[in-house]
């Protein structure tokens, strides 16, 4: 350091500045307006601003057949392809507490139900037995916000979340949240049949 920056403390500041809007000026664009993703110039892997990894569906899926939902429980990210491949979405997404209320595989989307009805688990009862017995939908208190995509394993769904803390963290009984206007998304885009693959 200089006497001249040791006297003037706010030339360090204004250098500093400059420097991180030069190196701002260097990276990439974001692929479109408003998009998530962006190339680093280094690897060519694309990333979102997240962090999260870009995946391809075909390292998961033979086909996009009726468009595919892949929940990535160790990144606690939700991506969707539709079946002609030509949109791809990557949601933040809370995951189980623990191992044991896991469940990895294949499974597909049976029902599409808006402002879905909570009704907690036997084992969810007898480990909380203040907690309600019925929770209808629409109320701000229902654990599976405003839509939910019901999986063919009993319980389990994807669903949205009034408690947006919940979303990146291990806060599930088992299922797959979303912050609600992510879920509104995919239940838009995914039907009956829509494949998915926990992993």
């Amino acid at each position: 350091m200089t006497a001249e920056t040791r006297k003037n403390p706010n030339r360090r500041l204004l250098l500093g500045g400059a420097a991180a809007v030069m190196a701002t000026a260097a990276m990439p664009a974001f692929a479109q307006q408003g998009s998530t993703e962006m190339e680093t110039q280094a690897t060519g892997q694309r990333n979102n601003i997240s962090s999260f990894k870009m995946k391809n569906w075909q390292d998961y899926f033979s086909n996009t057949r009726n468009g595919v939902i892949l929940c990535d429980l160790s990144s606690r990210a939700v991506h969707y392809w539709s079946e002609d491949q030509t949109i791809y979405r990557l949601y933040p997404s809370s995951v189980p507490l623990n191992e044991e209320l896991t469940r990895r595989g294949r499974t597909e989307v049976i029902q599409k139900v808006e402002n879905p009805r909570w009704v907690p688990t036997p084992n969810q009862l007898a480990a909380h037995p203040d907690w309600p017995r019925v929770v209808e939908g629409g109320s701000p208190d229902n654990p599976l916000g405003v839509r939910a995509l019901y999986l063919s394993w009993p319980a389990y769904r994807i669903h949205g979340t009034h408690d947006t803390r919940k979303i990146g963290r291990r806060s599930s009984s088992g299922c797959v949240g979303l912050y609600n206007e992510h879920i509104l998304e995919l239940f838009s885009l995914a039907k009956v049949g829509t494949q998915v693959l926990l992993i």
